[in-house]
């Protein structure tokens, strides 16, 4: 059996709204709520970054997913620099494309001790988007996890357009959802 450390009061930085200066083009607002409450604006193009090939992006978080370490591959792709990306919640890069349940379900996996792999849209920096085919590792000492490693590779461009599809419909039964509850 395996158990986190409960972290303690987290020296992370709050996400904020994204600014119109950030972005490359004209962006779309969506308000993203996440699961601890808090929210923010980010703005959306359509302009995708292609996964360099050859590359591996790694990330190590927190039991509360913060950003302890990143490779420059990550820095790269993201558009924020290091000392942006360190302290700040792995969320900081969350599409709206991806469904909450993608997450919850990641979160869930890896909180009981299991690897998590899938395809995952992410924001950039400057509004636009990456894939990556993502593998999440709990971090194990003792049975206690500690953490999480994140590697991402380049995705199959035949399963992007899988997932694509798949999150488009989990999207619609979420905001069909919400729209029934009170």
């Amino acid at each position: 059996m395996t158990t986190s450390i409960p972290a303690a009061a987290p020296p992370h930085r709050p996400l904020r709204d994204m600014t119109t200066e950030e972005i490359v083009g004209t962006g779309r607002p969506h308000r993203l709520t996440y699961h601890d409450g808090t929210s923010r604006t980010v703005l959306v193009t359509d302009l995708e970054t292609s996964f360099p090939t050859g590359e591996l992006i790694v990330s190590q978080t927190d039991t509360d997913g913060v950003i302890t370490m990143c490779n420059e591959a990550f820095v790269l792709m993201s558009g924020w620099s290091r000392a942006e990306l360190l302290g700040s919640p792995h969320a900081i890069l969350r599409h709206p494309d991806m469904p909450r349940a993608a997450f919850a379900d990641l979160w869930a996996t890896v909180g009981s001790g299991r690897r998590w792999s899938g395809y995952v849209k992410n924001l950039r920096r400057d509004g636009g988007f990456y894939w990556v085919y993502a593998t999440v590792i709990p971090k194990i000492r003792a049975g206690v996890i500690l953490g999480h490693t994140s590697v991402r590779r380049q995705p199959s461009r035949r399963r992007v357009e899988a997932a694509e599809a798949l999150y488009a419909t989990m999207r619609s039964e979420e905001n069909d959802a919400s729209r029934v509850q009170p």
